[in-house]
C-alpha cells in the first residue's frame, strides 16, 4: 500500500500528526509540514472537521469535557479552538507536495471525505472515536482508496465489524492502528503484543497510533512488526494548544525516524547466516592445543591438552576422545593438535 505512495519506500511509514498543533495559525501549520519533512517523516496528517460537523453547540452534562487538560468547556468550544480551517487545506497540500512529503487527513463525516477527495489525497483515515460509525467507514471505503482505521477503545468484534465493512465497501487495502485512547497514554497500558495478535487475525498491515510520551513505545512497536507509526507533532511543547502536552518536538521526531531505520536494519530476516566480519572472527574460537611439551608415547591428560583460543587445532568436541590416548610424535607447547599426532 505505502510502497506505491512513499517514494522513499521505507519499511515503516512514519506519520507526523499535526492535529490541532497549528494553534489555528496558518504559517505555523506550514512550518510544521516543512519541519516534519526535515525530520524524515513520510507523511503529515491533519484532521478535517468543523465544530458543527463533529458535535452540537449544546451546554449540558452530555457535552461537557471532563479531561484535566481540556475541561471546563463543552465539546463544541474545544473543537472550535482545535479544528483546521478548511480553506487552508489546498495550500497545505501544495506545501507538502513541494516539500516531498505525503499529505492526508482524518475525515470525521461524509462532507469531509468529499472535501478530501477533491484534494486528491492518496488515502483516508478514520479516527478511533469514529470506528463505530460504520456508515462513515463505508462511505470512505467507497472511494476505493486505502483506508487507515485507528482502533482505540474498540473490542475485537468491533474492529472486525469496521474492518469487514470497509472491505465490503471497496477498500482493497486496510491498515489497522493499534491505539490506546488516553492522552497521554501510559506505557503500562499499551499492550503492544496485541500488534502480533491483530496481524494474525486480520492478515493486513498493523501500525501504532501512539499517544504515549517520548519515543520508546513506538520503537518497541516497530520491533514487533508495526508498519505504520503515527505520533502527534509540535514545534514546541511550551506552545499553547490542546494537543501539545502529549506531542513530540522536532528533535524527538528526527531521533524517532533515525532509530526506526536502525531497528529496521537490525531486524533483518530470520535466516541464520554469518557476516563477513563474523567469518573473519572464526579463527578466534577455541580448539585443542598442547599446553606443555609432550613426548612421543606420552598419554594425553587434561594437564597436557586443553581447549583454548585460537581455532587452529582440533574441535573441542574431540577432547574426550583424545584423553587417555598416546602421542604419535613429540609435540611442543603451543602447538595445535591434529589427527596425525594421535
Amino acid at each position: 500500500m505505502f510502497k506505491k505512495i512513499n517514494k522513499k519506500n521505507s519499511a515503516t511509514f512514519v506519520i507526523a500528526e499535526i492535529s490541532a498543533n497549528h494553534n489555528q495559525d496558518l504559517e505555523r501549520a506550514v512550518s510544521l509540514i516543512k519541519k516534519a519533512r526535515e525530520c524524515g517523516a513520510d507523511a503529515v496528517k491533519f484532521q478535517t472537521y468543523t465544530p458543527d460537523t463533529i458535535t452540537l453547540n449544546v451546554n449540558n452534562k452530555y457535552f461537557r469535557v471532563k479531561h484535566p487538560k481540556w475541561g471546563n468547556r463543552t465539546l463544541y468550544q474545544l473543537y472550535k479552538t482545535a479544528y483546521t480551517p478548511w480553506h487552508w487545506f489546498a495550500r497545505l497540500k501544495k506545501v507538502a507536495d513541494r516539500a516531498g512529503i505525503v499529505f492526508f487527513s482524518t475525515a470525521f463525516d461524509k462532507s469531509a471525505v468529499d472535501f478530501l477527495e477533491n484534494l486528491n489525497v492518496p488515502f483516508h483515515k478514520i479516527a478511533s472515536f469514529e470506528l463505530v460509525d460504520l456508515p462513515l467507514i463505508e462511505y470512505a471505503a467507497g472511494t476505493k482508496k486505502p483506508l487507515i482505521l485507528s482502533t482505540g477503545m474498540a473490542t475485537i468484534p468491533e474492529i472486525k465489524e469496521a474492518f469487514f465493512t470497509a472491505k465490503r465497501a471497496g477498500a482493497k487495502d486496510v491498515v489497522l492502528l493499534k491505539c490506546v485512547s488516553n492522552y497521554p497514554a501510559r506505557p503500562d497500558d499499551m499492550n503492544l503484543k496485541e500488534i502480533i495478535k491483530l496481524k494474525k487475525i486480520f492478515k493486513c498491515p498493523i501500525g501504532l497510533s501512539d499517544h504515549s510520551l517520548g519515543t520508546a513505545v513506538a520503537l518497541a512497536a516497530v520491533s514487533l512488526g508495526a508498519k505504520v507509526i503515527e505520533k502527534h507533532f509540535t514545534l514546541s511543547k511550551k506552545s499553547k494548544g490542546p494537543d501539545n502536552f502529549f506531542s513530540i518536538e522536532p528533535q524527538e521526531l528526527k531521533s524517532l525516524v533515525e532509530n526506526i531505520r536502525i531497528v529496521e536494519r537490525a531486524l533483518g530476516s530470520d535466516a541464520r547466516k554469518l557476516t563477513a566480519e563474523e567469518k573473519g572472527s572464526l579463527v578466534f574460537r577455541r580448539s585443542l592445543f598442547a599446553v606443555r611439551d609432550i613426548k612421543k608415547g606420552e598419554i594425553f591428560t587434561e594437564d597436557k591438552i586443553r581447549s583454548i583460543r585460537p581455532a587452529y587445532g582440533l574441535h573441542p568436541k574431540f577432547l574426550k576422545y583424545l584423553l587417555g590416548r598416546k602421542a604419535r610424535k613429540d609435540i611442543k607447547k603451543g602447538m595445535p593438535l591434529s589427527k596425525d599426532m594421535l
